[in-house]
């Protein structure tokens, strides 16, 4: 009950802004930089991390070595 006497008392407030003029505004503008910026930050960081990586696999041992690897079918009769 509390909660819809709430929405009710919300109502008459929404009703005086004008739908036309409504903007996002400065504050909006400075929130969309500012991730803008966070995320042009992280991407670049990313990038950096990422050419440290190396992708090469290193040789498996008992393949070279000729051993017979065990494979999904091993030790069944």
């Amino acid at each position: 009950m509390s909660l819809s006497l709430a929405l009710t008392q919300f109502v008459p407030l929404a009703k005086e802004v004008d739908e036309n003029k409504v903007t996002p505004g400065v504050l909006g503008f400075i929130v969309f930089a500012v991730m803008a910026l966070a995320v042009w930050g992280l991407m670049k960081s990313m990038n950096k991390h990422m050419q440290k990586v190396d992708f090469k696999e290193a040789p498996d041992a008992k393949r070279e070595s000729g051993a017979p690897s065990a494979g999904p079918n091993a030790g069944r009769g």
